[in-house]
């Protein structure tokens, strides 16, 4: 018996409540679907899901099920910048999640359809599936157009720093501002957004081919149609979503992680979204499968081109294609098939060729957008663990977008309690060549653990500065990040981390090929180990833990609950 008929047999108000929305005493004997997405007007990512729910909504009643639509809008980390806003992000994720969770538990459902967009969106609603285990099938909400000249979002911050340096006229940032997000759909770079709606397929949650579609195409919408009636089937086959996601559907996860350079944040949200499933799985095995890993992917901030090119060149597919020895083709996706029978069946049915009359469109090759796998950009992978003195717990860094000649190299400390002031000091030119700017007290215990992303990008765009410090910080960075940045330090500060006890002129070596970030010296003096290590142990004793930056609402919750960044920064009641 579905799990609804149950339940409607323990409380028989819910058959009066359901045909006072309009629900027939026919509806009420069908499998009944839960439409969970972030629809809202909030942000571009969100505001054509409301259309797209109600595509799933038809798809499933008319296949024979029974849908009903459900909401947790989202908020847009890109609105947040700048301003307190920002904190809110990551705690976004957990409480959507949480939400979602509600939805379906208090009242019951047979299985969902999930749609979202965005950097937290998406991973909530990958948690909350986790979490639920019934038959689930995600709709990416697909990527906007890139604006004039293909500017993309992502491009602002450069240009803003560049404003308040004089360097460009308002009239030239304000032409940027109003054309660099033309259409609904995820920001066109493969930031966070970009990424996770990617890894979703990756773990064979969404439909082949799903991923980063154009918002406004028709084919998003036969997508969104065919996940309702694909839904339907999962309950007949009896495939949950433990049963579908396993820990070698995270491992081809991650495997598509570098090839296609993705956000640094992915290491926040699939350790967590891992947990739901009830898979054990730490920053570690990015470390250890990016090492083996060829990075493929044009596209920006790292490469040339806008995401809008991704489904173009044949998106998650046409990856997955490149770097087949890779995975694991035996593992069960939505349709229903393993991983390799999905693949066979888009090259027999002419998708490859629909996609490359699509790249003639755009002028451009699938190999100027996805590189072969034995002529990739970079052969060992997009991202780094670091560990040492500095980062016991670890430190992530995406060496792909750094210059080669910060791989290795000793820096001067300059310590900030938070980010307002070490951007100042970067946009006054405070900041010097061989410094590192430590940002702290931004993890999630701290402040909820915000990006840096207007600092990551004064940074990026000196073209001194960028191949001569680095910044290193407890917080995170956006998935636009370019240049030499080192987050999730941990532990954090605010949880007495050995980023707190830094002073001006300590000496940080960064070493990315032997994954290290190390206190070498004091005062600007190299010291070795035993030395470095007493100091710090005398600092230690001075050391006093703040008082909470946040004394009610969400934040003092997510605050007080979120475990280390490395973990997954997502809230589980206590410290760990």
């Amino acid at each position: 018996m579905l799990v609804s008929q149950q339940i409607r047999a323990l409380a028989p108000e819910m058959d009066s409540l359901r045909m006072g929305m309009g629900w027939s005493a026919a509806d009420l004997e069908k499998p009944q679907i839960l439409v969970e997405s972030t629809a809202g007007d909030s942000h571009p990512g969100s505001t054509h899901l409301l259309e797209l729910s109600d595509i799933v909504k038809a798809a499933v009643n008319e296949a024979g099920g029974k849908a009903a639509r459900y909401f947790a809008t989202d908020i847009c980390d890109g609105m947040a910048q700048g301003h307190d806003g920002i904190n809110y992000s990551l705690a976004s994720r957990d409480t959507i999640a949480a939400l979602i969770e509600i939805h379906a538990k208090a009242t019951t459902f047979d299985a969902g359809v999930f749609l979202s967009s965005c950097d937290k969106a998406v991973p909530a609603h990958l948690m909350a599936i986790g979490r639920l285990d019934m038959p689930s099938i995600v709709v990416p909400g697909g990527v906007m157009d890139a604006g004039p000249n293909l500017l993309t979002l992502e491009q602002l911050g450069a240009y803003s720093a560049m404003r308040q340096r004089n360097e460009i006229s308002e009239e030239q940032f304000t032409y940027y501002k109003r054309h660099a997000c033309p259409s609904c759909g995820a920001c066109s770079f493969m930031g966070t957004a970009s990424t996770m709606q990617i890894l979703a397929e990756a773990l064979g949650l969404a439909l082949p081919g799903a991923a980063l579609m154009p918002a406004v195409s028709v084919e998003l919408r036969e997508a969104a149609a065919a996940a309702g009636r694909q839904v339907l089937k999962l309950i007949e086959l009896g495939l949950t979503a433990r049963a579908i996601v396993t820990e070698k559907s995270f491992e081809n996860a991650v495997y598509v992680h570098a090839a296609i350079s993705g956000s640094s944040n992915s290491l926040l949200h699939i350790p967590a979204i891992a947990r739901e499933f009830g898979i054990d799985l730490d920053a570690e095995i990015f470390d250890r499968l990016h090492r083996d890993a060829h990075y493929l992917l044009n596209i920006r901030p790292a490469g040339e081109w806008p995401a809008q090119f991704f489904y173009a060149a044949g998106g998650v597919p046409r990856i997955m294609e490149e770097i087949k020895s890779k995975l694991h083709l035996d593992v069960i996706t939505v349709t229903g098939k393993t991983l390799g029978e999905n693949l066979e069946d888009l090259k027999n049915s002419g998708f490859y060729t629909k996609c490359d009359a699509l790249l003639a469109k755009l002028g451009v090759s699938k190999t100027d957008v996805i590189r072969a796998y034995d002529n990739p950009i970079g052969r060992n992978g997009t991202i780094a663990i670091l560990k040492g003195n500095l980062a016991p717990d670890g430190a992530v860094i995406k060496h792909s977008a750094v210059p080669k000649e910060m791989f290795h190299a000793v820096l001067r400390a300059r310590p900030f309690d938070c980010e307002e002031d070490a951007l100042s000091a970067v946009l006054h030119h405070d900041i010097k060549s061989g410094d590192a700017v430590i940002i702290r007290y931004e993890g999630p215990a701290g402040s909820g653990m915000p990006e840096m992303f207007y600092t990551t990008e004064a940074i990026a765009s000196d073209a001194e500065l960028s191949h001569q410090i680095a910044l290193i910080t407890d917080g995170r960075f956006s998935g636009a990040t370019k240049g030499p940045a080192v987050g999730h330090v941990s532990p954090e500060a605010a949880s007495g981390g050995p980023i707190a006890l830094l002073e001006e002129g300590d000496l940080i070596e960064l070493d990315v090929p032997n994954r290290k970030l190390e206190i070498v010296g004091i005062n600007n003096k190299r010291m070795d180990a035993v030395r470095v290590n007493a100091v710090l142990a005398e600092r230690r004793k001075a050391w006093k833990k703040r008082p909470p930056k946040y004394i009610n609402g969400i934040l003092k919750v997510y605050t007080e609950n979120a475990v280390s960044p490395m973990k997954g920064a997502y809230m589980d009641g206590s410290r760990a």
